[in-house]
């Protein structure tokens, strides 16, 4: 490959074909496989690759150029200020989410004792790992129905040494009855199968990690019907949901409890983004 200005210059400008965020994308590029933060790819333009720099920077952005999602290129991803292995066996890590992670740890501080948490339909494990990162005492079970999702969560707990307070389960949403948790956490699938039909992400993210059935609650409403059981009194329940979504969720959450408060929160772009129960 020939860079006739820079090759962060010349990243930049291949990747503006495919990215509405080329240029940092460029950065986060080169920065993995320099092995250099990226304020110092911004810093360097001059900077030079080895022959095998070189070639793996051509083979990530062959991969780039057809469609394939950045983070699942480098193999790795960043939430909540810690890095977490990713693959198409779960969904990317979304800014977003951090807002579950936020409302979460300021709920777990005001405790007065260590608590047991679940996160259901864990995916990475990023939650899970953030809360436990964040929380010394907490013990959270990781729950996945996609086994290939769960090794790879289990790779981010170790990633992060949490392997004896952070166990994961094999379960279609909660593990078996009788275990009540202080905090149940759920980023599940939401979007509406029509809808997911005409998504770009539909082509290399897990469909169903994805799918929520016709109208995107199915598995909200599923979960709602469980949880009264297994939610200690006192405790607490956040769902993800998606931005059109937030009275309907409302809704189907006040049936589920009808003498509890719900709380409906938006994310950094005003957007419906999280339903709160406190039970």
């Amino acid at each position: 490959m020939i860079y006739p200005t820079s090759v962060l210059s010349s990243v930049t400008q291949r990747l503006s074909s495919v990215s509405e965020s080329a240029a940092l994308d460029a950065q986060v590029l080169l920065a993995a496989i320099l092995g250099r933060p990226r304020s110092w790819v911004m810093a360097h333009p001059e900077a030079r690759l080895t022959p095998q720099q070189e070639a793996a920077l051509t083979e990530k952005l062959a991969r780039l150029e057809k469609g394939e999602p950045l983070p699942y290129v480098l193999g790795r991803w960043e939430f909540y200020g810690l890095e977490f292995e990713v693959s198409s066996a779960a969904l990317i890590p979304r800014p977003e989410t951090e807002l579950m992670v936020d409302v979460a740890l300021n709920w777990l501080r005001s405790r007065s004792k260590p608590c047991l948490a679940v996160d259901v339909g864990a995916g990475t494990g990023c939650i899970a790992v953030a809360l436990a990162v964040h929380d010394k005492n907490l013990r959270v079970i990781v729950v996945d129905i996609s086994l290939e999702a769960l090794r790879l969560a289990q790779r981010n707990i170790q990633r992060h040494a949490l392997q004896e307070r952070a166990l994961c389960i094999q379960a279609d949403l909660l593990p078996a009855a009788g275990v009540q948790y202080d905090l149940i956490c759920a980023n599940l699938p939401y979007i509406p199968t029509d809808t997911l039909r005409g998504l770009p992400i539909a082509r290399w993210e897990p469909w169903q990690a994805l799918d929520g059935g016709a109208d995107g609650l199915q598995l909200i409403r599923r979960l709602l019907a469980r949880a009264p059981t297994a939610i200690k009194p006192g405790g607490l329940i956040l769902l993800e949901i998606e931005a059109s979504q937030g009275e309907a969720v409302q809704a189907l959450a006040q049936a589920a409890f009808p003498h509890v408060e719900i709380k409906l929160t938006q994310d950094l772009a005003g957007r419906d983004r999280l339903i709160s129960i406190q039970t």
